[in-house]
């Protein structure tokens, strides 16, 4: 668990799993990241993170809002997608519920994540990724220290070429 002021970063539980869904409903919370998910991808996502925690000692970890406990979206740091320039390399992602948006939650849970990896692993670096148009992703990206990488931008192998989502750029950040 990562404790940050506002925010816990915490194994996933499976309560979890219908506020993702609901989130994963939202088109502008989806908008840069695909089609909306099914019930059973999201039931899937909380084994997944689970068993990446157990396995890799970090995951993209449930938030909890601190306040009032309820469950805003997910950030942590898992090993990048197969196929693509940063798999198996440790990379950092976020997801919020549109409702948290705005209100420094992402910054302030990357922050811990990369905080968190940092002290806890031994990792070089961690790898970031994102699609052109998801400029407040980027934007948190650069804010957070990293730096593109622009070798190693790519076309997503699990996206059809035309897929407007198909380009990924890559941020990276040493130890």
């Amino acid at each position: 668990m990562i404790e940050t002021p506002r925010l816990i970063l915490r194994r996933w539980r499976e309560a979890d799993a219908e506020p993702f869904f609901a989130m994963g409903q939202d088109v502008e919370v989806m908008r840069y990241l695909g089609p909306p998910m099914s019930r059973a991808d999201c039931a899937a996502t909380v084994v997944r993170q689970n068993a990446l925690a157990d396995s890799y000692g970090s995951c993209f970890w449930a938030i909890e809002r601190r306040a009032d406990g309820a469950f805003i979206g997910f950030c942590g740091i898992k090993q990048g997608p197969e196929g693509t320039p940063i798999a198996g390399q440790p990379e950092i992602g976020w997801r919020l519920a549109r409702e948290a948006w705005g209100q420094g939650y992402a910054r302030e849970a990357a922050q811990a994540s990369l905080d968190h990896g940092w002290s806890t692993q031994d990792w070089p670096e961690v790898a970031a990724i994102t699609v052109p148009a998801n400029t407040q992703s980027w934007g948190l990206m650069i804010r957070l220290g990293m730096t593109r990488d622009p070798d190693g931008d790519f076309d997503h192998p699990v996206l059809a070429p035309g897929d407007p989502l198909r380009r990924h750029l890559t941020y990276r950040i040493a130890r």
